[in-house]
């Protein structure tokens, strides 16, 4: 067998591996297309390497995005910006095949190459590829050619610009309605491309034919482009254009439209412009919020804040709060977190008297609600009212809510709940947090659940580091000391687990007076589980007690807990030893 030429080596490979049965070896060749090009050249690049891969019928969809993927960044590989054009014709081809995610890496490598193009070669070369495209016999191609207006046409004179306007009208009225989409959803690209005095006619004959369209899916993607256009116009032709659409939407007979709509409402009215405008759209809002359908209302309530934002307090209050007031109750448990995840933002927006009569009511309402996930999302965001109502008004009405959801049967709750408390103790003070939750914080040292006991373990750091070391020596260590006595050896490693994270707080004397002889007592535990995490404590209290004490005190220990028959027990002894050995060597 004749041996093959050193130059046309890594061509003769890919092309042997591009035809190979096994898909891994056609997919890793074409990874390698970069390091084939550089072994080529750029000459041998352009001539033979990039209409091979023209001529590639690979029908593996994996391959040939791959190969969409790698020819994005191709340019410096065929001679630069000059030669940009020659990439083109391999990606024309892609932009025709069936699989969306192909075309889709196709039109965005397109984009990524055109954008790096030359003036006059965008001219010669990409528009009438874009050209061809749109004039495609099958549907593929026609949905490539939507993305690639917004790089075409500013380069284009005005001849062309105008044909390429066209061309983009003959896609939406297009029979498919998939290019139909296609060309609503890359409406806002385009547009922003395009003159002002042709903004005003083509391309808003174009959306409002697009949003009167008979299918639901292309109606749906015209309402983001409501938003684009919005902020291209002039306020005027704005409210003039897009409001009328927006009100229309908000009672299409499509619920996914309407959806669409609740999604992008706070986007679009910040697209009309004054406040003056924007309140035009509140009965539309109110409509969305009170939607037959969950999903609509799901969409709505979570832009209640952003809403009441953009609105004077005073028309959030009169038209938006009662529906709100109404979602709290909501059927669907679903738009009752939709709108515990946010109302609390709404407070400072209205006031302080507004949030205690209209909005309390609610945050107490959803805080005893049956579904977990609605009393975590209010839980969360309570540091927004406290902020607005103050702390003393907090306590006496939510606080009680917050006691009984200290002992939810849900964990996660629970686990909400502790994670709250070092803000909330923050805000009430060391007597008040002492009289009414100092006894919850020991409770969940004591839990069933293992994520409970080791968040109340740092909850107790966390409180300690707030209200300082001598508190902590007389409200939280004479209780954790307590627990060590507990039967059960889970709750006892949680409390060896919690003198070892209040130690660093408290310094080194309370550590070797009060914890450390209760570690070292634990060292004589019947549990190996005990044993080695007392092994552990030991090691993590070095650093905080003087070396006579690790010496006299810890070191003995470790020693008798290296002897212990439990392999895990020696080997943590072990490790502590050796850190005792580190500190009496430096």
């Amino acid at each position: 067998m004749a041996m093959v030429d050193e130059p046309l080596y890594p061509i003769a490979i890919l092309i042997d591996e591009l035809k190979n049965d096994d898909i891994q070896l056609r997919l890793n060749s074409i990874r390698r297309l970069s390091t084939i090009a550089r072994a080529l050249g750029e000459d041998r690049t352009r001539k033979e390497l990039i209409p091979f891969l023209s001529e590639n019928n690979d029908d593996d969809d994996e391959v040939l995005l791959a190969m969409a993927d790698e020819l994005g960044g191709f340019t410096p590989h065929v001679g630069g910006v000059d030669y940009a054009h020659v990439l083109l014709p391999p990606l024309e081809s892609l932009c025709t095949v069936e699989e969306t995610v192909v075309r889709d890496k196709a039109v965005e490598s397109l984009c990524k190459i055109g954008a790096q193009m030359k003036e006059r070669d965008i001219v010669a070369w990409f528009i009438p590829l874009v050209k061809r495209l749109g004039a495609g016999e099958w549907f593929t191609a026609r949905v490539s050619a939507c993305g690639l207006f917004l790089i075409a046409y500013p380069s284009a004179p005005d001849l062309l610009r105008a044909e390429l306007r066209s061309v983009y009208n003959e896609l939406c009225h297009d029979d498919m309605p998939v290019v139909r989409r296609s060309a609503a959803l890359n409406l806002g690209k385009f547009a922003a491309t395009v003159e002002a005095m042709h903004l005003k006619s083509d391309i808003m004959i174009f959306f409002r034919e697009l949003t009167q369209d008979d299918q639901d899916s292309v109606r749906l993607l015209a309402v983001e482009g409501c938003a684009a256009l919005g902020k291209l116009l002039e306020p005027a032709d704005c409210v003039a254009n897009v409001l009328p659409v927006i009100v229309s939407f908000s009672q299409d007979k499509s619920w996914r439209v309407r959806y669409m709509v609740a999604n992008q409402l706070y986007e679009l009215c910040e697209a009309v412009g004054p406040e003056s405008t924007r309140t035009e759209l509140v009965p539309a809002y109110v409509r969305l919020l009170r939607d037959n359908e969950a999903e609509v209302r799901i969409a709505a309530a979570d832009k209640v804040t952003k809403f009441c934002g953009i609105v004077c307090p005073q028309v959030a209050q009169q038209h938006i709060l009662p529906c709100v007031k109404e979602l709290s109750f909501d059927s669907s448990q679903h738009v009752r977190a939709a709108l515990a995840s946010v109302i609390m933002g709404v407070a400072p927006l209205l006031g302080k008297e507004a949030t205690i009569e209209q909005l309390l009511p609610i945050f107490l309402a959803l805080l005893k609600d049956e579904f977990p996930d609605v009393r975590l999302n209010i839980i969360s965001k309570l540091d927004q009212v406290n902020q607005v109502i103050g702390i003393d008004l907090l306590s006496r009405s939510l606080l009680p809510a917050i006691v009984e959801l200290a002992e939810d049967r849900h964990w996660r709750v629970r686990l909400a709940i502790i994670e709250y408390i070092p803000l909330l103790a923050s805000q009430l003070g060391a007597d008040f947090f002492d009289n009414k939750l100092g006894a919850l914080c020991m409770q969940w040292l004591g839990d069933q659940v293992y994520s409970i006991r080791e968040a109340a373990a740092n909850n107790l750091k966390r409180l300690a580091e707030e209200f300082g070391p001598e508190w902590a020596l007389q409200h939280i260590i004479p209780q954790v000391m307590e627990k060590i006595k507990n039967p059960h050896y889970l709750y006892r490693m949680t409390v060896l687990v919690a003198i070892s994270l209040l130690a660093p707080v408290v310094g080194a004397e309370p550590t070797c007076q009060t914890m450390l002889p209760v570690v070292i007592n634990a060292a004589k535990d019947r549990v190996p589980n005990i044993k080695f995490t007392v092994a552990k404590m030991l090691q993590s209290m070095i650093p905080i007690v003087d070396s006579t004490v690790v010496e006299q005190t810890i070191r003995p220990c470790l020693l008798e807990l290296q002897e212990d028959p439990d392999a895990d027990v020696r080997f943590f002894a072990g490790q502590a030893l050796q850190a005792c050995d580190q500190v009496m060597c430096a």
